[in-house]
């Protein structure tokens, strides 16, 4: 078992709010069909990250990952920014 496993989600999404100090608020989108009617449905989900540095802007492009609970909201971690916001 040299191999280490690592079975925590990761989640792409927009931040859509920065206001709390050290944490975002990141909205994520899931599309699946629905199982009678085989239309494609979205659900949207806030997390709420740990933004440790308070880099993060409104609208930029993030990936996070799950980790231990951090507050009473807070089970999220920011991995990386992938596009800031214009």
């Amino acid at each position: 078992m040299s191999e280490e496993r690592n079975d925590r989600k990761v989640r792409e999404g927009m931040v859509i709010s920065t206001s709390m100090d050290r944490t975002a608020v990141v909205s994520t989108t899931d599309r699946s069909r629905h199982r009678r009617y085989a239309k494609t449905v979205q659900r949207t989900r806030k997390l709420y990250v740990h933004d440790a540095d308070n880099e993060l802007s409104v609208g930029d492009r993030v990936r996070v990952t799950e980790t231990r609970p951090l507050s009473k909201l807070k089970r999220w971690r920011l991995v990386e920014v992938l596009e800031k916001a214009k």
